[in-house]
């Protein structure tokens, strides 16, 4: 196979590509304009599509339609430089057979490396202590104190997906944690290969663990995955956490969960309400910690994504196989 003829499409202004990566990929291939392309409909997009047989996409790749189709008449491969594809996907595309990637495993790392912090802060009670600390005017150990600790501890993780297999990863060489997986999809072989063991029941899960981690895919069944039953069975005191999308957790369950301070929240906010609103009550509680959809990649790590998108390029411009191809098959559980 000859060096491919490559287009970029993005934000403007905002790229998990600089100058060094860009030389890498007119290196594999022939980059045909180093400026992405942010709209379908600029002067230039026309001939630059038609001369495409890769396209590499990040945030803001404007979304394929007829238009599209009907000049990237060349396109072989869609290689996406971030994580959730599939708003790309159609039957089109598929039937042209043009080949996709992504770098879904590539974000799943930051988002990994965030839920190991968090899971290590709420045991050992950090973010009380943060509130206390504010407060304190002389020393006094927290009541609750005997409970702290990264030691006899189970860790609920919700789903094997690429986020949700990387934390058991992550968590493996904490020997005193124990690490239970729900997720009805993957065999207990597999979860007990990431040090884990599989619990057939999502509400035993939550009844067992200290820390619950939602990882789940934003799908039409996994909206309210954990609702009002699932956090009803969690112990006083658990600590849930979720940088998966916000359809996956009943928001205003949690809400009234942590009013009554029974619980614990750690949530990256993401979907379908970001941000909060002002007035929201998660806003004002102690016992619940808010970042701002910060968990995936962010300034220095988008570096990883621009590796691994040309990487991809780098396999198929070779003839290799893509190391995460995306297939009509996979479209129905992939977020």
């Amino acid at each position: 196979m000859g060096r491919p003829t490559i287009v970029i499409a993005h934000f403007e202004g905002f790229s998990a590509l600089d100058e060094t990566a860009l030389d890498r990929l007119d290196t594999i291939g022939e980059l045909l304009d180093r400026k992405p392309l942010h709209s379908w409909d600029e002067p230039r997009a026309q001939e630059l599509l038609g001369s495409a047989e890769v396209i590499v996409g990040h945030w803001g790749c404007p979304l394929f339609g007829p238009a599209f189709f009907g000049a990237a008449t060349n396109l072989r491969l869609f290689a996406y430089a971030a994580g959730s594809v599939k708003w790309y996907l159609s039957d089109e595309l598929w039937e042209r057979n043009i080949l996709v990637t992504t770098c879904a495993d590539a974000n799943a790392e930051p988002v990994a490396e965030y839920t190991l912090a968090m899971i290590l802060l709420a045991n050992k009670g950090v973010f009380p202590a943060i509130d206390r600390e504010s407060h304190r005017t002389a020393w006094t150990p927290p009541a609750d104190s005997a409970a702290h600790g990264n030691w006899d501890k189970t860790i609920g993780l919700v789903s094997v997906s690429l986020t949700g297999r990387r934390v058991a990863q992550l968590l493996q060489p904490f020997d005193h944690l124990r690490v239970q997986i729900y997720d009805p999809y993957v065999d207990a072989e597999t979860i007990e290969a990431l040090g884990a063991t599989k619990q057939e029941s999502l509400v035993d899960l939550c009844a067992q663990a200290d820390v619950l981690s939602i990882h789940a895919p934003a799908l039409p069944d996994t909206h309210n995955l954990i609702g009002e039953t699932e956090l009803a069975a969690l112990r006083n005191g658990t600590t849930v956490i979720n940088t998966s999308r916000g359809h996956c957790l009943d928001l205003d369950a949690l809400t009234a969960e942590l009013e009554s301070q029974r619980l614990f929240g750690i949530i990256d906010v993401t979907d379908p309400v970001e941000p909060l609103p002002p007035t929201h009550p998660l806003r004002n509680l102690p016992n619940a910690v808010l970042t701002p959809h910060v968990a995936g990649s962010q300034g220095t790590e988008l570096a990883r994504l621009g590796e691994s998108v040309i990487d991809e390029v780098e396999r198929y411009a070779k003839g290799e196989p893509l190391r995460n191809p995306v297939t009509r098959e996979m479209v129905d559980r992939i977020a």
